[in-house]
């Protein structure tokens, strides 16, 4: 059996068992309450504590690492610096070769609207259905460090697809585990970013504000997973499907975050989906809501992609759209499927070429994974590969303008490194 083939198989598992039963709001835990007094700094720790991490829902399995929760400040979309909270871990099997493997910030996929969804919360239970892969990266001897995002873990709408706040988050999630005083993650050491979906999107999103807002970090590059770089395009793909329900969040959190009454846009019913949306974790947001059209939740039957389109959504969704003007100044790996059911392909071909476009150095990798999930687990020996060229400091072969001059040949296989 390939490690692929396994891999798929434990993924396969993980998902099923998480999402089995619904996940209720924790008990009060005051590790997640809002300090008085917020440092005015982004990237300072607050507090840190020790904590688990379970692969398995049974919590039969912990993690191969040592773990911290921590409650650190980034800053949200006006440039306040807030609390938010993430999760650290150093591998406690033996390191490979080298003392020091790099710290890398995972950006996760979406985990839903509800406080109880952050993925601390779900990683201390065994919830956390990309534990797979932050598992890899730690047998490969990574560090890790795993932001909550902003809302996730401490109370507060989470801002899901604001593109700066996701961005901040994950680079201030970096800052803050430097600065834990842990001999294995020094403070000026090697770090990356990595991401699949929305922590494509984060994971982009950091790539390019990287050189203007925490250029002291020394980044070695990118990964990024199924990016949502093209909102209107993703709305298009979701409404009346299987996950619908990634769409009302992305209506939920931009509105919260952009100030925007959903009063005068939303039927009763809209409202009343809209709010139990902003309490969910995402299994029972996508059993709940499948299929619905949005045109049965607006108040004059449009579509929220015709809302979307209009003032005051479309100036904000404008802002969302990522390689508009920016690209990294790191090496870059783009890595989408063809067949992605939930983030259209174009979107991750569209950002690579933008990015390329401008002068980034980026590189493409297409699979045929049929659905999103399954894309996110072929991707996974690419970017693992990718991660390990790019901390041992071999250059990364480009090939986003070779590939993108030369469509006209089927279905290319572009493979990193």
């Amino acid at each position: 059996m390939t490690e692929t083939s396994v891999v798929d198989r434990a993924i396969r598992f993980a998902l099923t068992a998480v999402g089995a039963r619904q996940l209720k709001p924790n008990p009060r835990d005051a590790f997640y309450d809002a300090p008085e007094q917020v440092p005015s700094t982004p990237g300072e720790v607050i507090k840190a504590e020790s904590a688990r991490f379970y692969v398995d829902p049974f919590k039969l399995i912990p993690a191969p690492a040592r773990v911290e929760r921590i409650m650190f400040t980034t800053t949200d979309r006006l440039g306040r610096v807030i609390p938010v909270t993430g999760t650290v871990m150093t591998p406690i099997r033996p390191r490979s070769k080298r003392d020091d493997r790099g710290l890398v910030s995972f950006a996760v996929g979406t985990q839903g609207m509800g406080s109880q969804c952050a993925p601390s919360r779900q990683m201390a239970a065994g919830r956390e259905y990309e534990s797979i892969f932050i598992t890899g990266l730690l047998a490969r001897g990574y560090n890790v460090v795993v932001p909550d995002y902003q809302g996730l873990g401490i109370d507060g709408t989470h801002t899901y697809m604001s593109r700066e706040v996701q961005g901040r988050v994950v680079l201030d999630a970096l800052r803050a585990a430097q600065q834990l005083d842990n001999p294995d993650i020094p403070v000026a050491g090697p770090t990356a970013i990595a991401g699949y979906s929305q922590g494509g999107g984060a994971a982009a999103s950091a790539a390019e504000l990287w050189h203007e807002y925490a250029p002291e970090l020394d980044v070695k590059g990118a990964v990024c997973g199924a990016v949502p770089a093209d909102f209107p395009l993703v709305a298009r793909m979701l409404d009346g499907g299987p996950y619908f329900a990634f769409l009302g969040y992305a209506l939920v959190g931009l509105s919260s975050d952009y100030q925007i009454d959903l009063a005068p846009l939303l039927n009763q019913k809209g409202l009343d989906v809209a709010y139990a949306l902003s309490e969910q974790c995402m299994f029972e947001s996508l059993r709940r809501y499948a299929f619905t059209r949005s045109s049965t939740l607006t108040a004059d039957g449009r579509s929220i992609g015709a809302l979307l389109r209009e003032e005051p959504f479309a100036t904000i969704v404008a802002e969302q759209q990522l390689g508009n003007r920016r690209y990294p100044r790191m090496e870059a790996l783009v890595s989408h499927s063809r067949l992605d059911d939930v983030v259209p392909f174009e979107c991750g071909r569209g950002l690579a070429e933008r990015w390329a476009g401008y002068g980034g150095r980026v590189r493409l990798s297409v699979n045929l994974a049929p659905t999103h999930a399954a894309a996110a687990v072929t991707s996974y020996g690419t970017a693992f590969s990718f991660l390990n060229g790019r901390f041992a400091g071999r250059p990364m072969r480009a090939n986003t303008k070779r590939y993108l001059h030369s469509l006209v040949e089927p279905h290319p296989l572009v493979e990193p490194d």
